[in-house]
């Protein structure tokens, strides 16, 4: 019972964490069904977890960093690390998984009524190497926007959750936080992809459902990424703010021309 009440206090103490969440379970039900949502949601939760255990004992992969434990009793933890921590890592790499489909899926010839491409989504692509490293790129990218307001929590409604012993030179985050970020992505791409690869493949959209559900999924990361962008300039943090926005403009401006059909099809 104690478990089930501290799952609940997690639910209304994190309630953007949960919209998140809810955002990419109907999503990736619809995109991927519940199998794969389910089997994807599993091995992302498990391989973050195992990651952030061993680096809050051993400094492998994120470096040494420590929680904090000032959120005990008001949120689940498991084995000293909050529930809600690792389980934000699921909706990410899902997230940054549709905007690397969104770059590298092949077009399905008649676009969209408001210009947009159609999209295919053929197994041998969404399961390639480049969808792996793309998808690990933007996992890794849209941390450096998270983890710098992140350790900043005591500032805002996060709280101060944890802290780097030795603060690194990107705001105070370490560049082996990153190598971290990037171990997850890989480490559970390189679980669930061969695994969606076995599967069976009738139970996924049709085609001219494929590009609407890759767009929300790219909605997702932009709706995290905003939601960050906007705490840090709240926080006053504009010079972090700033550099995030300069990121990820060029970004944003080839996704778009992706998206409108303007970039060279994939394979040209």
């Amino acid at each position: 019972m104690e478990f089930f009440d501290l799952l609940l206090k997690t639910v209304i103490f994190r309630p953007y964490v949960f919209v998140f969440l809810a955002v990419f379970l109907f999503i990736a039900s619809h995109l991927i069904g519940w199998r794969r949502t389910g089997y994807f949601m599993a091995i992302t939760w498990i391989v973050a977890f195992i990651c952030e255990f061993s680096s809050t004992r051993t400094g492998i992969p994120f470096g040494w960093y420590f929680y904090t434990g000032s959120t005990i009793g008001q949120e689940l933890y498991i084995a000293d690390i909050p529930f809600m921590d690792s389980l934000s890592f699921v909706f990410l790499l899902f997230a940054s998984y549709c905007m690397a489909l969104a770059f590298l899926l092949p077009a399905a010839g008649a676009s969209l009524g408001i210009g947009i491409i159609r999209m295919q989504f053929p197994l041998a692509v969404r399961t390639s190497w480049p969808i792996v490293l793309l998808t690990t790129l933007f996992f890794t990218f849209i941390d450096i926007i998270i983890d710098p307001v992140t350790i900043r929590g005591d500032r805002w409604f996060l709280g101060k959750i944890y802290y780097y012993p030795d603060p690194g030179i990107h705001f105070g985050v370490p560049i082996a936080n990153y190598i971290g970020w990037a171990t997850v992505s890989l480490l559970a791409l390189l679980i669930y992809l061969p695994l969606d690869r076995k599967l069976s493949q009738t139970d996924l959209p049709a085609t001219e459902s494929v590009t609407r559900y890759i767009l929300l999924g790219c909605g997702l990361y932009f709706g995290v990424l905003i939601f960050n962008l906007a705490v840090t300039f709240w926080i006053g943090e504009s010079l972090q703010g700033m550099t995030g926005i300069l990121i990820y403009l060029p970004l944003t401006v080839l996704l778009a021309l992706r998206l409108l059909g303007r970039l060279p099809a994939p394979g040209h």
